[in-house]
């Protein structure tokens, strides 16, 4: 039960659901309703000073947190005096990057020295990092202003933010829904206009699950492209720092200033960083697109609509598109990366894990093998030095479109009660630590044209990440962009992946069918006085708040 300490953000009175109509984004005047580059454009000619973007974004987090809970520490203080000091910057001429002067939001499992720093859980409810993440140093050399640390799902031990020490993210477009994970306060801020973009983690969806399900753009790229150090991990050998914004063109400006080589992150890979706003109006003429079947089985049928929709657009802007395999992988060290790190921490702060997340983590002997994870990593490097060849070069492609998701953001209520928790296909320590990278479907059957609708929702539980996780299991670079909206007005999300380090390519492409659409442009009709639905007994003993 929660304890007196834990900030509550959920409003008492009636729950009813949000009435998600298209709504579209407050007039420019509006600072918190500018794009990160509208805003850097409007800092870099003075038009605005880093103080006034800050303060903008703090009131949304007054307003609107209380109703979607998408912060578990807001850092006002230092966020108004590092915005100052950068606005004295400003006015004497010297600006760090496009980021200065712009305030970003980090997942509260990124470490940032001094500032609490939990991964939604009760187990580090008073850790304060004595360092920061590589890519929090790395943002503040560009002048960001971090504003503060994003609610996420516990430990990112599920996909859909709903456990949490500090209570379940909410969905901004329907306050019963969830957000997505596990990132799903970084894209319910980004989403809310809290922040102008946001960090997240990806171990096997969590920024284009969340991205997908809030209506905004999200990109992981190549593993090792971006630190992991001072980041909390859920698997070494999968996690993935990246990008949340409203834009493509905004999450290529934050890719720019957080990629790089680390020499004391083992998993950093030395290449060179290139101009990734150079992706922005490139050409995509050149690209031939495919389309991997067993993504496309058991899609609800808003989903299916959209994106066959998307693929038809981007046929006409490309050189079209063909149905390619993706090869197998089983993961098997996963339960053994994961129990490794948490066999520790289980007596830490009364053990204190949400229950839904201690349902998920590995607790057996079985789980920590040496040879489990000797065979894991073997299988995973075998598959991240062919999986070039084997998806682009040998089958004739130069990027991959898939849904982001299978379906829309599900019932907090009932991911909670029924599904217990959201965890879909993650960890596995009780079904041998494996998980499954390659997704449900079967490579050479189904086709897009598979199960739908009514009965692809009785499929349960659902897996919200069997279209995202195969791309963290391969590292490729794989965006989530806006593509529409079901029947209920909720964000409809399609992939786009390319080979190791084409990020620019990704980019491109994601870039133009933006450009082409007006999906990105519509915003959540949240308002202040709406009032936040009530979790039951059953849901709430599953999670915090």
């Amino acid at each position: 039960m929660p304890n007196s300490s834990r900030r509550v953000f959920l409003a008492a009175g009636l729950g009813a659901a949000v009435a998600a109509r298209f709504a579209r984004a407050d007039s420019p005047g509006d600072l918190a309703a500018l794009t990160l580059k509208q805003a850097s454009d409007r800092i870099r000619s003075r038009k605005v000073s880093p103080v006034e973007l800050t303060e903008a974004c703090l009131d949304r987090i007054k307003t609107y947190n209380p109703k979607i809970n998408a912060w578990i520490t807001v850092m006002r203080e230092k966020a108004l005096a590092q915005a100052k000091v950068l606005g004295e910057e400003q006015a004497a001429g010297r600006f760090r990057s496009l980021l200065h002067g712009i305030p970003i939001g980090l997942k509260d499992s990124v470490d940032t020295a001094g500032a609490r720093t939990t991964a939604a859980s009760a187990v580090y409810e008073y850790r304060f990092p004595a360092e920061d993440a590589e890519v929090v140093r790395r943002l503040k050399s560009a002048g960001a202003v971090l504003i503060g640390k994003c609610n996420m799902h516990e430990f990112d031990a599920g996909a859909t933010s709903a456990v949490s020490y500090w209570g379940p993210v909410r969905n901004p477009w329907n306050l019963e829904r969830v957000a997505g994970g596990a990132s799903g306060g970084s894209a319910a801020a980004v989403a809310m206009e809290n922040c102008y973009g946001a960090l997240g983690t990806d171990a096997g969806g969590g920024i284009r699950t969340p991205s997908s399900h809030c209506g905004v753009v999200g990109f992981k790229p190549t593993f090792g492209r971006v630190s992991m150090r001072g980041i909390i991990p859920f698997a070494w050998s999968l996690d993935h720092c990246g990008p949340i914004a409203r834009t493509v063109e905004d999450v290529a400006l934050l890719l720019q200033q957080i990629a790089g080589y680390d020499r004391l992150d083992v998993d950093s890979v030395d290449q060179p960083v290139p101009g990734y706003s150079t992706a922005i109006g490139a050409p995509v003429t050149q690209f031939r697109l495919g389309i991997p079947v067993q993504f496309y089985d058991h899609l609800d049928d808003d989903v299916s609509r959209a994106v066959e929709d998307a693929i038809a657009l981007l046929n006409k802007m490309t050189r079209g598109s063909h149905e390619v395999g993706l090869p197998s992988l089983l993961h098997a060290g996963v339960g053994a990366e994961i129990a490794a790190f948490h066999e520790n921490l289980r007596g830490v702060n009364g053990g204190g894990y949400e229950p839904a997340t201690a349902r998920v983590f590995p607790n057996t002997p079985d789980a920590t093998r040496a040879a489990d994870y000797i065979r894991g990593w073997r299988e995973l490097e075998m598959v991240r030095r062919t999986v070039d060849e084997d998806i682009f070069r040998k089958q004739n492609v130069d990027l991959l479109l898939a849904p982001a998701t299978r379906h829309a953001a599900p019932s907090i209520e009932v991911e909670l009660v029924q599904v217990g928790g959201g965890a879909g296909g993650r960890g596995g320590g009780g079904r041998g630590g494996g998980a499954n990278f390659a997704g449900s479907g079967d490579a050479a059957g189904g086709g897009r044209d598979g199960e739908a609708g009514a009965n692809a929702r009785q499929r349960a539980p659902l897996d919200p990440e069997e279209n995202t996780r195969p791309f963290n299991g391969y590292g490729l670079p794989t965006i989530a962009v806006p593509c529409g909206f079901t029947k209920d007005g909720l964000p409809i999300g399609l992939q786009i992946a390319g080979p190791h380090f084409a990020e620019i390519n990704v980019l491109a492409l994601a870039y133009a069918y933006q450009e082409a659409t007006d999906w990105h442009k519509r915003r959540p009709p949240l308002q202040p006085d709406t009032k936040v639905p009530i979790l039951s007994k059953a849901a709430a003993e599953q999670t915090g708040g």
